[in-house]
């Protein structure tokens, strides 16, 4: 379990180091926010359903601004954090609905690491759009963060 626990203090991490190279630049462009908010709202929607509650309401491609996401960003934290405390078995099955309403099934350990893992593909298409509008690409490695501790 200490290694998914590492995993989301690095997905909080680098979610962080994201945020702050935007609010510095001041780069918002509507790519870059959007898939910064379909990370975090993919989060909100994961935890919702971990915490064995409805997330059909939740869009994973919602609008956002950078404020809404940092704020999302600290939600989750928070959530995520409360949810790991209390997690006595990463085992155990939890069941769901996707957002189509189709049922399934999957291991608390499973969910979590798919969570950790999938922003950092979108983490990725973040920094090449920020090279390509000419800003400075963030590096999020785990090995950086892992150092950084």
């Amino acid at each position: 379990m200490q290694t998914i626990r590492n995993m989301f203090d690095h997905l909080h991490w680098a979610d962080t180091r994201l945020l702050q190279q935007l609010a510095e630049t001041g780069y918002e462009g509507p790519e870059v926010i959007r898939l910064l908010a379909h990370c975090l709202f993919a989060e909100k929607v994961w935890l919702t359903r971990l915490q064995q509650q409805d997330s059909s309401a939740i869009s994973i491609w919602a609008d956002s601004t950078l404020e809404e996401c940092q704020e999302l960003a600290e939600r989750n934290r928070e959530g995520y954090l409360q949810f790991l405390n209390a997690c006595t078995d990463p085992d155990a099955i939890c069941h769901y609905r996707n957002q189509s309403g189709v049922p399934f099934s999957t291991s608390i350990r499973d969910i979590l690491t798919h969570v950790a893992l999938h922003g950092q593909y979108h983490r990725g298409q973040i920094n090449a759009l920020l090279k390509r509008h000419d800003h400075s690409p963030v590096s999020v490695d785990y090995i950086l963060f892992a150092r950084e501790k």
